[in-house]
């Protein structure tokens, strides 16, 4: 038998979850901003460079994975809302297995191809391509140990154990950075750099293992019933699909950019763009949370997934609107400060644009997490498609037309409110019980974007842009309030009340 299921996630632990999910993503990252300069003086710009690309062969390797961690959590996750756990143990042996024999192949055709990548692709320096050859071949030798992550952490998501998850994988997401400045100052080799990095991943693995085990007790390769993998192939698939798409959109208006306009054109918009895009760390970490908590209730309580889905998605709104505003009101002060003012100058107005195409990116997560738990990942990468094929042309013909960077930044905003939008109607469409949820979310998303397109004028006019900003997050505070149902909004009263009468 399985170790027994939790019980459907309520409001504290949902929030709990997203809070270590951040605290997971959050706090590396800000280990990483510390350590960058001293990692890069020590690699020298060169090395560095092979250093960052490194890191980007990492979540390359993630491909081999083929969205089973995802589907993993899902399937887990269904069969415990259901109530049939007994085939749970062989599912997770089964996909381990694949995972990893996919994973052996994918890194061994790129074990071989390293030399032709470091010598002709890359165009590395003579001196350093020794160095290059060992440490890249080193790091390929890690994929499997990436994809297994990838499972495995589909596994404990599935038990909701966000808080053990993220403690063992801080750490290593630390030491990402910490140890290659450690291994440096008695080993100045590349080779040495990307041992580290491999140790971490191998840290990894073990301590997911280790909190897996005693999850899955009868867990076995014996017996293997590989014929349980298809499911999630086919389901994870779309969403790798659907991942991979996202990504390709990123990064295609950089490159009309370049081509159409310049290189320092492209230094204007994709540094807002980076920027603005730090913000999905938020709505991330609750849409790793949503997924297993809807899995799990939407064919046995629709009422239970419905709620679920309207606090994920008011909460992202919460976090996300006040950055928002500040990204929106303050953007040249913000670059200026960050890049000087030549930035501030020439990325200001995209940065405030792009601002308000943030906040629906980031609530669409929300619909994404329920239709990925109703297993219909494949309307997001439909609906990917379609949008690429109006808003890629949109964007060229923007550049084209002579509105220069700012017509880019637009494109991308309008397509993230329509992927949003879209988003929403599918949810409401292909899951009913959530459509009062999504009916719910409309008036605070709206007065939220109304206030932020207020605020985007007002460059240069920090007092007209304080009133109305503060206007627009008290205007809503108060829609958001509405949106809660009202027995939730009775029972945060009566916490309020009882708190004050303690203190």
């Amino acid at each position: 038998m399985t170790a027994a299921p939790p019980d459907a996630p309520r409001d504290r632990q949902l929030l709990g979850g997203v809070v270590w999910n951040l605290l997971g993503r959050g706090l590396p990252l800000a280990v990483a901003l510390v350590l960058t300069p001293i990692l890069v003086n020590q690699l020298g710009v060169e090395r560095w460079g092979l250093f960052t690309l490194a890191l980007a062969m990492f979540g390359v390797f993630g491909v081999f994975d083929f969205g089973v961690g995802q589907a993993l959590t899902r399937a887990l996750a269904e069969r415990m809302g259901q109530g049939r756990m007994a085939d749970a143990p062989q599912l997770v042996a089964a996909a381990l297995v694949a995972l990893f024999g996919f994973s052996c192949l994918g890194a061994a055709l790129l074990f071989g191809g390293i030399p032709l990548l470091v010598e002709r692709v890359l165009n590395v320096p003579p001196a350093l391509q020794p160095q290059a050859i060992a440490g890249m071949r080193v790091l390929v030798a890690a994929a499997p140990l990436v994809v297994l992550n990838a499972a495995l952490w589909g596994v404990l998501a599935a038990w909701h154990k966000f808080r053990a998850a993220n403690l063992v994988s801080m750490p290593v997401a630390i030491f990402y950075y910490l140890g290659p400045v450690l291994v440096l100052l008695v080993w100045d080799d590349l080779a040495g750099v990307m041992l580290a990095l491999v140790a971490c991943r191998f840290a990894n693995t073990v301590s997911y293992a280790l909190l897996v085990r005693p999850l899955l007790p009868g867990f076995s390769l014996r017996r293997l019933q590989l014929r349980l993998v298809v499911p999630l192939l086919k389901l994870g698939g779309w969403m790798t699909f659907s991942g991979t798409l996202s990504q390709v959109l990123l990064y295609a208006d950089r490159f009309l950019i370049g081509a159409l306009l310049s290189l320092a054109a492209v230094a204007y918009y994709s540094t807002p763009l980076d920027l603005v895009l730090r913000m999905w760390i938020l709505p991330v970490a609750v849409a790793q949370t949503l997924l297993p908590a809807l899995a799990a209730s939407f064919a046995t309580d629709p009422v239970r997934a419905a709620a679920v889905l309207r606090r994920g998605a008011l909460l992202i709104l919460a976090l996300v609107f006040p950055a928002c505003l500040v990204l929106v009101g303050g953007a040249e002060l913000l670059l200026r400060l960050w890049l000087g003012a030549g930035f501030a100058e020439g990325g200001g107005a995209v940065l405030r644009i792009l601002g308000c195409g943030i906040l629906f990116s980031c609530v669409g997560f929300a619909p994404n997490a329920l239709l990925d738990a109703i297993g219909r990942p494949d309307l997001t990468a439909r609906l990917g498609l379609g949008l690429a094929a109006v808003f890629l042309p949109l964007s060229a013909a923007a550049l084209w037309l002579g509105f220069g960077i700012e017509g880019a930044a637009l494109a991308w905003a309008l397509r993230a409110a329509c992927e949003c939008g879209a988003k929403l109607w599918l949810a409401a469409r292909c899951y009913p019980a959530s459509a009062p949820a999504t009916r719910r979310l409309l008036p605070p998303l709206l007065v939220a974007a109304a206030g932020l397109a207020m605020v985007a004028p007002l460059a240069g006019m920090p007092l007209a842009t304080l009133g109305l900003g503060g206007l627009a997050l008290v205007g809503f505070a108060l829609v958001l309030w509405r949106a809660i149902a009202p027995e939730e909004r009775a029972e945060a009263l009566v916490k309020l009340r009882l708190r004050r009468a303690a203190a």
